[in-house]
């Protein structure tokens, strides 16, 4: 699962995205991944509130508007990466 950290003052870049894979994993999964394959989610590991939208940039500014300070971290929903260049997407093995 590829994705996208940005850098934080109050956890390290390893520490967010430890924390939202395991959020991810625990609690919203199950919920989203379903009906939302190939969409991004961008995922607060403070308060565990995602958004989810056919574009990373319009997801990133709502969960930031949200909670302004907060520690975020974005994937694509069901794929290894977050985007391509050139080749194909590898979808996630069940």
């Amino acid at each position: 699962m590829a994705a996208l950290t940005v850098g934080h003052p109050r956890y390290a870049t390893e520490e967010i995205a430890a924390r939202a894979k395991a959020l991810y994993e625990q609690e919203i999964r199950a919920k989203v991944e379903p009906n939302n394959k190939g969409k991004y989610i961008v995922i607060d590991i403070e308060t565990g509130e995602y958004e989810i939208d056919e574009n990373h940039f319009a997801g990133s500014r709502r969960a930031a508007e949200k909670h302004p300070g907060g520690a975020r971290f974005a994937m694509r929903i069901g794929y290894q990466a977050m985007g391509r260049i050139g080749a194909k997407f590898v979808e996630e093995k069940e």
